[in-house]
């Protein structure tokens, strides 16, 4: 017996931000990152948390990949202040530090009562607003540490396009293909199912419609609002099935050379989808084909790619993923990125392929890698 169930409320469209206005906590401990902060973006925050008479203070030092140094920060600040709620306003990094901070100081035995967690991105990309995922890395081994538990999931999620309207376009560019990877491994994982599937195509869908024009226009309020809600149906969906191989690699090129998470992704995802469907180029036809193979098939139909044959349709597929690279002036490969010498990078190899082998994501992989494997796809992407 399977089960399918979404335990985050989540509020969207305009003026969703308004709920904050509604709380009723006495008092409120608001994560944010740096960036939000000094840019401004707070004061969407402040002003609505300022209207329901809340006592409320700010912590952000919040830094990306959060390591467990950071996390420890925050923690003794949740036990110092005692906050009956967290609100989470930033990216990935913020919504992620948040999840550790309030499990660990639950679990310290040092806090009367449970904390509730409001989750509002500012980006739209990781869909940690609605998942069950926290990414915390440890600094000295060079590893990321994925926290999975249903205590990690916030209570309720806040998708105002208002805070992502100033995204950069390289963030913009990085972050959408994050959504886009999330989506298309939870759609081929081996944990998918009929209710995964519905949100990772809806969610394939936006991001073929929209990411480019979000990209090319931040002012395109209707193209960010999308994109938003991708994230979010991304995000659900891999929260039920898992994701694969491709996070499982980018995790540690995020951990060993800090390449931008949803970059790192963007940069394997071409060969992890070769790898996965065991087609390329040089590939001839066969009357039968692996489930994964048909999937990427309709994921390929529904970006308006569907091609000649099988084969053909694969090549489609990996060629409109390098061409919004291209678009949205995406680096191709590690060695364009210029994060270490090239000897540093395969000295590293045999470390990252062995810590890819055993991350909790790889393990829903529709195509078993091996060792040998994965060291070869990382070095297909110098």
């Amino acid at each position: 017996m399977k089960s399918f169930d979404i335990k985050v409320k989540i509020h969207f469209g305009e003026k969703s931000l308004d709920r904050l206005a509604q709380l009723t906590y006495n008092r409120v401990l608001v994560i944010a990152d740096p960036f939000v902060v000094s840019s401004g973006l707070i004061h969407h925050i402040d002003r609505r948390l300022q209207k329901a008479e809340l006592e409320y203070k700010i912590f952000s030092d919040v830094v990306p990949d959060p390591p467990l140094e950071k996390i420890t920060l925050g923690v003794v600040e949740v036990i110092e202040y005692k906050p009956e709620c967290i609100i989470a306003v930033g990216g990935g990094s913020a919504i992620d530090s948040a999840k550790a901070i309030r499990s660990v100081a639950e679990k310290s035995g040092k806090l009367e009562n449970k904390i509730d967690l409001i989750a509002i991105p500012t980006t739209s990309g990781t869909g940690s607003e609605v998942t069950s995922f926290a990414v915390v890395t440890d600094t000295e081994n060079k590893t990321k540490i994925p926290l999975v538990s249903d205590e990690m999931l916030p209570q309720e999620a806040i998708l105002d396009a208002d805070l992502v309207t100033s995204v950069p376009p390289n963030i913009t560019a990085d972050t959408g293909m994050d959504v886009f990877t999330h989506a298309l491994e939870s759609y081929v994982s081996t944990e998918s199912n009929e209710f995964t599937a519905a949100l990772a195509e809806k969610a394939i869908e936006f991001v073929g419609a929209f990411l480019l024009r979000s990209y090319l226009d931040s002012n395109d309020y209707h193209a960010r609002s999308k994109m938003h809600c991708a994230s979010c149906l991304a995000g659900l969906a891999f929260n039920a099935s898992n994701l694969g191989l491709n996070h499982g690699m980018a995790h540690q090129l995020g951990a060993f050379f800090h390449i931008p998470h949803g970059r790192a992704n963007a940069l394997l995802l071409p060969y992890i989808i070769e790898y996965n469907s065991n087609i390329d180029k040089r590939s001839r036809s066969q009357d039968n084909y692996p489930k994964q193979v048909k999937k990427f098939v309709t994921v390929a139909r529904m970006l308006g790619l569907q091609n000649f044959n099988t084969i053909t349709t694969i090549s489609a597929l990996v060629s409109w993923i390098r061409f919004m690279m291209v678009e949205m002036d995406m680096p191709h490969s590690i060695s364009e990125i210029g994060c270490c010498t090239e000897q540093e990078y395969f000295a590293a190899i045999p470390d990252m392929a062995q810590a890819a082998l055993e991350d909790s994501t790889t393990i829903t992989n529709p195509r078993k890698p091996t060792k040998q494997d994965i060291e070869e796809l990382y070095t297909k992407i110098w």
